[in-house]
């Protein structure tokens, strides 16, 4: 079950963060509102997993910031190859 959640929320981050948003206190860990808006529109699933790993209590050391990172870098499409490759 856990696998499938995390293959829906790389398919559909913002409708997994509008979902945790709504039914749990997942995003309790990031105090500012206007953070989970733009978080919701520019990196959402940056912010999803920055939330867990906050929630979870893990130390902040590198696999906390290589984690970070990766979604970071699924967010702005350098992996999986974005709009650019739909269009060709």
């Amino acid at each position: 079950m856990p696998c499938l959640f995390a293959l829906i929320a790389l398919a559909f981050p913002r409708v997994v963060f509008a979902a945790l948003w709504l039914l749990t206190h997942f995003f309790r860990s990031i105090h500012s509102g206007l953070v989970l808006i733009l978080g919701f529109l520019f990196l959402p699933l940056t912010t999803i997993v920055y939330a867990y790993l906050t929630n979870t209590h893990h130390p902040q050391d590198a696999v906390f910031l290589v984690a970070v990172i990766i979604a970071a870098l699924f967010d702005l499409g350098f992996i999986g190859h974005g709009a650019s490759r739909r269009r060709r």
